[in-house]
């Protein structure tokens, strides 16, 4: 069984396996260990709901110790009752969609399942609602329709002010397959988008999600696109694209609170994962940032782009970001901070801690010079705050360059602390670090770091201990 869990207060997306899948909306627990299988066939839901802004905070510990809890469903109907045929050619939407419109009714009388028996069940959109659970059998396929013109059309996100790859509105992704995002990344290369590409499973302003024991294929850009959402745990997921495949990220969280990501694998074609909360005066207007987020024990490979990204679209703020035991191979960058004048915004209070790297170009790239810009519109006068960031206890083999640290003029990042760093470098280059516009502290850091870096005491460092402080504020 896999699941995509939202309790009563969201509605919800989902992913099909050629395995079963649960995709519930709960109120209480049950086990979810179930191994999950590398091929999938993906679909996509799309969740609009109303957002709690309360948040719980743990310290120090993290917010992946949090569990939530589910109940079974009293309810329960079959998609075949709403005249759906599982054949794979037949096209189901509207039986999906009366099948949701039904299943409305029973929302206070503890919710219910709409169970999707053995068979490919081809479908274009359709939403989820609360206090459901879509059950998919052993053997039971959701397959997205494949025609274009099935994807609705969106408006950009209000923190963005346009569409990522091009100006105006974007895709609403209803359905991809394993393979579907080839046409969407040949569709980039060759300039030939109308819009901006879709993402695979896309949360807004939604509370209360776990994503747990899915596989993600190729998606057209982005996999998990969590944006102005609460509490939220993706655990147990399996994230593959082409590794030549144009800017297609992981796991995206974007202006958003209280979330886990953990023991998971991500394998894609550019930054594996990649926190941001708006971009430009579109963000710095938005005003939400991405906090308290817990990262943990995360198998991550990205030969074109970054492994753990920070930006670049970061106008909203980052901060209080807890990052531990990440595993990082076979990529350009390793640890990556992102953003430019124009930004403004901040990336703060940020501990990353346990890194093993291994066959990675660049280990750490800090840059003030990521400046596409959504419009003419931007504030260059708008410079963002990057400072206390804590890096430690790090140990990579064949790394190209150990690290590039390149702050804003005027406006440098500070607090910037190595500690218990073991790198072993394979280039042939004269230095090993490059520092500009940037100061910080450094502890046992081999090879020895630029005196940027050794500029300052261990007192300007942020550490977990803090957290606990700024969580209780």
């Amino acid at each position: 069984m896999k699941r995509l869990v939202f309790p009563e207060t969201a509605v919800g997306a989902g992913v099909p396996f050629l395995r079963s899948l649960l995709v519930e909306f709960p109120t209480s627990s049950e086990d979810m260990g179930f191994f999950y299988d590398f091929l999938a066939i993906l679909i996509l839901l799309l969740v609009l709901v109303d957002a709690d802004n309360n948040s719980i905070r743990n310290g120090a510990e993290g917010y992946c110790n949090y569990k939530r809890s589910l109940n079974p469903r009293p309810h329960s109907v079959t998609i075949t009752e709403f005249g759906a045929v599982g054949d794979g050619k037949t096209l189901n939407t509207v039986a999906f969609q009366n099948a949701v419109f039904y299943l409305r009714s029973f929302a206070d009388k503890g919710g219910a399942q709409l169970y999707v028996p053995k068979g490919k069940w081809l479908t274009g959109s359709f939403n989820l609602i609360s206090h459901l659970t879509l059950f998919l059998e052993k053997d039971a396929i959701i397959v997205g329709s494949q025609d274009s013109s099935q994807w609705p059309i969106v408006e950009p996100l209000p923190s963005y002010g346009q569409g990522q790859d091009l100006p105006g509105q974007r895709h609403r992704d209803n359905g991809t397959i394993d393979g579907q995002g080839l046409i969407w990344w040949e569709w980039l290369n060759s300039q030939t988008l109308n819009y901006s590409r879709p993402h695979i499973l896309e949360l807004v302003n939604s509370i209360d999600i776990v994503v747990s024991n899915l596989t993600f294929l190729n998606s057209p850009a982005w996999s998990i696109h969590p944006v102005y959402c609460s509490k939220v745990e993706i655990q147990n997921i399996i994230i593959h694209a082409s590794f030549d495949s144009p800017f297609t990220n992981g796991i995206v969280p974007d202006s958003c609170s209280n979330l886990c990501i953990e023991d998971s694998s991500i394998e894609v074609g550019h930054d594996a994962i990649a926190i941001k909360s708006g971009w430009d005066n579109y963000g710095i207007t938005f005003s939400t940032p991405s906090t308290d987020i817990h990262i943990r024990k995360v198998h991550l490979q990205t030969p074109l782009g970054s492994a753990l990204a920070f930006g670049s679209e970061m106008s909203g703020g980052i901060s209080l970001v807890y990052v531990e035991h990440l595993y990082i191979g076979n990529s350009l960058t390793g640890i990556n901070f992102k953003t430019a004048p124009g930004r403004g915004g901040f990336i703060k209070n940020i501990v990353i801690s346990s890194l093993e790297m291994e066959n990675v170009h660049n280990a750490f790239w800090f840059t003030g010079n990521s400046s596409r810009h959504p419009d003419e519109q931007y504030d260059p006068d708008a410079l963002p705050v990057i400072q206390q960031i804590t890096l430690k206890n790090v140990v990579g083999t064949n790394i190209f360059t150990a690290g590039f640290f390149s702050g804003i003029e005027n406006d440098p990042f500070t607090g910037i602390c190595l500690s218990n760093i073991t790198l072993s470098i394979t280039s042939d280059l004269p230095f090993s670090w490059s520092c500009s516009n940037v100061s910080g502290y450094s502890e046992s850091v081999f090879p020895s770091p630029c005196s940027d870096l050794t500029s300052n005491s261990s007192l300007f460092c942020f550490s977990l201990e803090d957290f606990s402080t700024l969580s209780d504020a």
